[in-house]
This record gives C-alpha cells, structure tokens and sequence, in this order.
C-alpha cells in the first residue's frame, strides 16, 4: 500500500509539472464546468417550471419517467457527455502536444477537438445510451442489479481508459477509438493500471483535507457573527474546492495522454520516468 501510494504521489508530481509547464490546461475542466452548468439549467429550469405549474394546477405526478422522460432524459446525457468529451479532448490534445515539446495553448487544444467533432459526437452517442442502459438496469434489477450493473461500468471504464487521447492523435471513428483503446489496453496491461493511475486516491485525500478546513473555515466564520466574514468564507471554499477540481481534472487528463504515448509509441513525454509508467503500465505477460 506505501508504494503504491508512493508511485501514485510520483505520477501526480510528474503530471503537475507539465502542468506548472503550460496553466493554460487549466481552461479546459475550466470551460468544460462552465458549459455543464449551462447544460444542466437548460435542462433543469424547464422541467422546475413544468412540476410548479402542475402542482399548481393539482396535477399528480405519474412514479417514473414517462417515455416523453427517458428522452429528454437520454438528450441531456448525450449533450452532458459531448461538452465534457469535446474539451477532455481538446485537454489530451494541448497535452500530448506539450509531451511532445511542442508549444501549445487554449486555442490549439480547442481546434484539434473541433477537428474530431463527428467522432467525438459519436462517441457522445455511444456514452450516453450506455449511461441510459445502466441506470434503467439498475432501477429495475435492485441490489444485486446495482452490484452486476456495477462490475460493468468498471469493466467499460477500464476499455474506454485511452479513446480520449486516442480521439485526439488520430483521425478514427467512435467505434474504432474504443477498440484502439482495448488493443492498447491489451498490450501492456497491468492488473494495476488504475490503482498506479491513482491520482484520483491522492485527491480524495486531499478533497477530505479540504472538507475539514473548509468546515473549520465557515464555523468559524458563524462563530464570529459577521455577514461579511460568513461571505468571505463561503467565497474561499467555493474558490478552492474549484481550483482543487480543475487541478484534478487537468493532471488525470494529462496523466492519460502520458500513458497514451508510452501505450502507442513506448516513449515517455516530458516530466514523467520510464520506471514510473512501466509499473503503471506492466507489460502483459
């Protein structure tokens, strides 16, 4: 457990010094929030107003979704899946780019999902009726469906680890990038790929470490009875749980264009070790 924990530190540095390279990463889980938010009012505000007005009318409420729900439901997954695809691509694009030595910015990154907007759309497509699939299996199968359907949705992470950066170094299909990402997968799999790409462990740590001072920060804040103390403390949270997301999100992005291009062309991008990604990234025996 120490030495993975230790690896998954060493790979977190690694990735945050390609970051302290080029902040301009940062804009992408940036503007990929942003417009998640847009998309979710979008959705949202319309079917409030829809409730109030029926429950104002005296309307009951029908249990479940109706077929008109599971649509509007199936476009919001679709339109939430492109934008948050559209910029992890144009995240691994900038990356592998920086990887590379090349220069980059916000706009080059932006340009090349532009590029791969048909496939990046298709597989939108494909994401949004697997998310669509899982959830009403797991209203409909109970504990032991949420448990299978589970297993599932860990097996579809693990295949779909590479499409990303796959989307964003070649011009291929949906369907193509996902097998592309197995057959790397395939290649130099390692039963610990993701607890070695255990980023995500070190800022759940973090994330509880922030929970504390935050709570410490607004208690405190109540405690000193000031309107303008409260805000201000409430402001700092928002700001630094943000920071903390975006800092995750860039480095598990540029974390995966770095496996990518030791997967594809066994070469290790700037800041990373070979030792490091060859543990990450066992050869299959």
């Amino acid at each position: 457990m120490a030495g993975r924990f230790s690896r998954s530190w060493s790979l977190m540095k690694a990735s945050a010094a390609v970051l302290r390279s080029d902040k301009s990463l940062l804009m992408f889980p940036l503007a990929s929030g942003i417009c998640c938010l847009l998309v979710a009012a979008s959705f949202l505000i319309p079917v409030g107003y829809t409730l109030a007005v029926t429950a104002e009318a005296g309307v009951e409420h029908q249990r479940g979704f109706s077929a008109g729900g599971y649509v509007a439901m199936f476009l919001f997954y679709l339109v939430q899946y492109f934008v948050i695809i559209f910029f992890n691509t144009a995240l691994a694009g900038a990356a592998l780019m920086r990887l590379r030595g090349q220069p980059t910015s916000f706009a080059e990154g932006f340009a090349i999902a532009r590029e791969r907007v048909v496939s990046i759309f298709g597989y939108a497509l494909i994401s949004a009726t697997v998310g669509m699939l899982l959830r009403a299996l797991q209203e409909r199968l109970g504990f032991i469906g949420r448990l299978v359907i589970g297993l599932f949705g860990v097996a579809w992470t693990v295949a779909t680890f590479l499409v990303v950066p796959v989307l964003a170094s070649q011009d291929v299909g949906p369907t193509d990038a996902i097998k592309r990402s197995v057959e790397l997968l395939k290649r130099t799999w390692g039963e610990n790929i993701i607890g070695n790409a255990g980023i995500g462990v070190v800022f759940g740590l973090l994330m509880v470490l922030a929970m504390l001072v935050s709570a410490g920060l607004i208690v405190g804040a109540f405690a000193l009875q000031s309107i303008a103390a409260i805000i201000i403390a409430f402001a700092v949270v928002a700001i630094g749980l943000t920071m903390l997301g975006l800092i995750q999100a860039s480095l598990q992005g540029i974390y995966a264009a770095a496996l990518y291009q030791y997967a594809e062309e066994g070469r290790v991008g700037y800041g990373f070790d070979q030792a490091l990604l060859e543990q990450a990234f066992k050869p299959k025996k």
